[in-house]
């Protein structure tokens, strides 16, 4: 028994492990982006049985040609996969090759560029849901590239939503309160109890820290509403800090060096030393969330022609001191927007700050500090409050979606779903 209990466990963490969104299981790929065609802002959200497209590029630093496919999975709201056989949900093919692909050129660094357009017509998604859009190699699914959140909504029912300040005082200051109204009232869905509906509220595209709402606060008839501040409140952060890389041979406003030695290929830029931003007041300028786009001044297209380099980012912590119990890490998209060893920051002892870089492309970016307990406790948050602060006002953008599980079904069905921005609600 203990043997078949081994097999098993190992399993399902196997399996688990091949299911992880937005992740990267090569080192040779970088730079792995997924939006709406011609708009490198948005988020991959479809409407169901549209014309709508979806732009996927990464870049593969063996600069060779593989023969990369790709492959739709259907998920529930937590992201686990549906039970639900692939050609439920897929109408042709159940996988394409990726063919579009470019050398990269004029610049130091060798990748080859891949991207395509899709879904494609001979292979698109029949369901609304959460999906994972899954790269692997040689039309194997065992292996498996990298993965990428993707939403495909059938508007069904009707959402909108409001930002206030908490009413707890202590949280007024610091965090944001998130209201979220539903009206089924188009008759489309048969909804036989307010459990039925399932809302998950997302933070600038952080799903670590998404919330789910499984039974409304106020329920009238066809309305739900959602606005138990135990469940709805998210601490508001300050704008995201920025660095401008889209010039590797010009300095932008805050980098202070840029050293790229012509007798070897690599490039290093130093960005100018950030301190703690929590006594600070708060100013407001325009971010983009802490997401990146790929960006070029010194060549005409930056998909392929644009280079990479070693960006060093600096932390001058409270009186040169490091954080007792707590580790400082990079967080943004620039890093997947995860707490490991990729984005962990070392502290340089002799000269009292945090140091870390990262390789990156040339770009625009969007990043801030967080700290994680070196327990590393299941669930914990990253935290913003010992680095950038928190103040309610800051301009942040939510999602907000609503699932719905018919009597008998399967899989969530992505029904509403919308954006909101607190910029507005000052």
């Amino acid at each position: 028994m203990n043997k078949l209990f081994t097999i098993f466990f190992l399993f399902f963490v196997f399996n688990s492990s091949a299911q992880i969104p937005d992740y990267v299981y090569k080192p040779n790929i970088k730079t792995v982006k997924l939006y709406k065609a011609g708009d490198i802002y948005s988020y991959p959200v479809l409407k169901l049985a549209s014309n709508e497209k979806l732009e996927l590029h990464f870049d593969d630093f063996d600069a060779d040609v593989k023969n990369y496919y790709y492959s739709f999975q259907l998920c529930n709201v937590d992201w686990s996969p549906a039970n639900i056989q692939i050609y439920d949900y897929i109408r042709g093919f159940t996988s394409n090759r990726i063919t579009n692909y470019r050398f990269s050129s004029i610049v130091q660094t060798r990748y080859t560029h891949y991207q395509a357009v899709l879904p494609e017509s001979n292979s698109a998604p029949t369901k609304a849901g959460n999906y994972l859009l899954k790269v692997f190699l040689n039309d194997d699914t065992s292996k498996l590239i990298f993965t990428k959140r993707m939403l495909i909504v059938n508007n069904k029912a009707t959402v909108s939503g409001k930002i206030a300040q908490p009413f707890n005082g202590n949280l007024s200051r610091t965090h944001q309160r998130v209201q979220a109204n539903v009206s089924t009232g188009t008759g489309q869905l048969n909804a036989f109890s307010p459990q039925d509906l399932k809302v998950v509220i997302v933070q600038n595209n952080i799903w670590s820290n998404a919330s789910v709402l499984d039974r409304p606060t106020i329920f009238r008839g066809n309305y739900y509403e959602y606005s138990d501040e135990s469940n709805t409140l998210f601490p508001s952060g300050k704008e995201w800090r920025w660095v401008d890389l889209k010039s590797f041979r010009l300095m932008s406003e805050r980098v202070t060096a840029i050293n790229d030695n012509d007798t070897s290929d690599r490039i290093d830029i130093y960005v100018k030393e950030d301190g703690e931003r929590r006594q600070q007041l708060y100013v407001y300028y325009n971010d983009i969330n802490g997401i990146y786009t790929v960006e070029n001044r010194d060549n005409p297209n930056a998909l392929w022609q644009s280079d990479y380099g070693w960006v060093h980012f600096t932390y001058i912590p409270p009186g040169n001191r490091a954080y007792e119990g707590r580790s400082i890490y990079v967080f943004g998209e620039l890093t997947n927007y995860r707490q490991d060893e990729n984005s962990k920051m070392i502290f340089n002892e002799k000269k009292g700050v945090y140091e870390k870089a990262l390789y990156l492309k040339q770009g625009y970016y969007n990043y801030a500090y967080v700290t994680l307990s070196d327990k590393k406790l299941a669930g914990e948050p990253a935290d913003y409050e010992n680095t950038e602060g928190n103040f309610w006002g800051t301009e942040n953008e939510y999602m907000i979606l609503v699932y719905f599980r018919q009597f008998g079904a399967r899989a969530d069905e992505l029904v509403g779903f919308t954006r909101i921005n607190s910029q507005f609600q000052r």
